[in-house]
């Protein structure tokens, strides 16, 4: 029920006849409830009705059209608008507002001749990089405030993205048979809901539109309701942290933080090194704190946190200043121990819990990673430091741990060393392990020092 027809109904069901001067005043306090009733629920009468939030609601509505059309009623129910968007190949079996042949053309790819060649492969793909382009554009006329999917495979890999592409804080919503594995395709470094349908998402049961029903009150939640939240304008500094490498980057944070900054801890599993990279790139940060670049080991030897090939560029590139070290190259992310590849058999390995099993790398692997690190800091155009902890690069590798390593580090320094271009990068050693104190301390010290040139 909206809020006007809450008013109407009050007017409209009177145990009593009223008088001219009744009715006004009746009329005057129905005015007055109607606006108290915009305020509770956030929203301001603007001419011609209430400034109601729009959800867009995109999929295949042409193999899908009840599914949708029962999140279109859902959250019309609700008192929001919705846009209906059909990325699928046919014609949909509901009405739509964004036909498939805008979202093919998106993609400056012809919907006659996809449909003609019976390719699904061809067809998603096109259908994908419409969404892509389109969602975003749509979302910066005006025409939705967040926005709604569900699918399996193939339906959440054409929603996610052009929900990938919106900003972040924009609420995004996908309902999906996916959502309860590897999700890190279809979110990305986006800030997408991933709800499990828990049964397949074609068709309306006593399970799907439960789940359906509460992914509507989610989005309607995100998009209906706001806080104030006042937060200090402050410097921003990215931080990268890992398990071993915590004291380190509490001992930097606290000290920056004192001095007035504000710092954001990114967890270097993979999905956080590839978070940081592409907000440094988007301009979020003032400066950068590197101190665990541990997914450069998983990248090179096979591991599953690995951030891709250009983690290590972004901040070098936006002429951000950093501080990096080499936080946690000691080690390579397996899951249960019963998973690592064979290939593997024989190394040192370490059970950091009953999921993740780490392995120490190797010498040669070492030499690469030091290669990798001086070659992707050479490529900076902004003020950088690298510091090296002589005494141990993580919480496992100093004297008696299980991953110590004095020829691993050895040699990985030694490269580093050698590799490095000097006028591009101050090289900073300290005779301590990284999760020292003092070499935390220094790491601020030195970044706060180069944010000042």
């Amino acid at each position: 029920m909206t809020i006007w027809t809450k008013v109407h109904k009050e007017q409209t069901n009177l145990p009593f006849t009223m008088n001219a001067l009744t009715v006004c005043l009746y009329q005057m306090t129905s005015i007055l409830f109607f606006y108290h009733m915009c305020a509770r629920q956030k929203r301001m009468p603007i001419e011609g009705g209430l400034d109601l939030k729009t959800i867009a609601i995109i999929g295949t509505m042409d193999s899908k059209g009840t599914e949708y059309a029962f999140l279109n009623d859902i959250l019309k129910g609700l008192g929001l608008n919705t846009l209906l968007i059909h990325c699928g190949v046919f014609a949909p079996t509901i009405e739509v507002d964004i036909s498939n042949e805008e979202v093919f053309k998106a993609a400056d790819a012809d919907l006659a001749s996809i449909v003609a060649k019976k390719d699904r492969a061809i067809a998603t793909e096109a259908a994908a990089r419409g969404v892509e382009k389109l969602v975003p554009k749509l979302y910066a006329e005006g025409k939705f405030d967040g926005i709604i999917s569900l699918g399996g495979s193939g339906g959440t890999s054409l929603a996610t993205p052009g929900m990938r592409a919106l900003p972040i804080g924009v609420p995004k919503v996908m309902v999906s048979t996916m959502a309860s594995g590897n999700v890190s395709q279809y979110v990305g470094t986006s800030d997408i809901v991933m709800i499990p349908s828990i049964v397949d998402v074609a068709g309306l049961n006593s399970i799907s539109t439960k789940i359906f029903k509460n992914a509507c009150f989610a989005i309607a939640g995100m998009v209906t309701y706001e806080a104030e939240v006042k937060i200090e304008k402050k410097p921003l500094i990215a931080a990268t942290m890992f398990g071993v490498t915590t004291p380190c980057v509490n001992f930097a944070k606290a000290y920056m933080e004192k001095e007035g900054y504000e710092v954001i801890v990114f967890h270097a599993t993979g999905t956080g090194g590839r978070s940081m990279e592409a907000l440094i790139e988007s301009g979020y940060f003032d400066g950068v704190l590197d101190l665990t670049t541990t997914e450069w080991c998983d990248e090179l030897v096979g591991g599953v946190l690995n951030a891709g090939p250009n983690r290590l560029e972004a901040a070098g590139k936006k002429g951000i200043p950093q501080v990096v070290s080499t936080g946690a190259l000691d080690m390579v992310n397996f899951g249960p121990y019963d998973t690592i590849p064979p290939q593997f058999k024989g190394r040192n390995f370490y059970k950091h819990n009953p999921t993740v099993t780490l392995m120490r790398t190797t010498v040669e692997e070492n030499r690469q990673l030091g290669e990798i690190i001086a070659t992707k800091l050479n490529m900076t155009k902004s003020p950088t430091a690298l510091m090296l902890p002589l005494k141990g690069v993580s919480m496992i590798d100093v004297v008696g741990a299980p991953f110590y390593g004095k020829e691993e580090d050895e040699i990985l320094f030694e490269t580093i060393r050698k590799n490095i271009d000097h006028s591009k990068v101050e090289l900073i050693e300290m005779d301590c392990d990284i999760n020292a104190e003092e070499f935390g301390v220094t790491a601020a010290k030195k970044l706060i020092e180069l944010l000042a040139k």
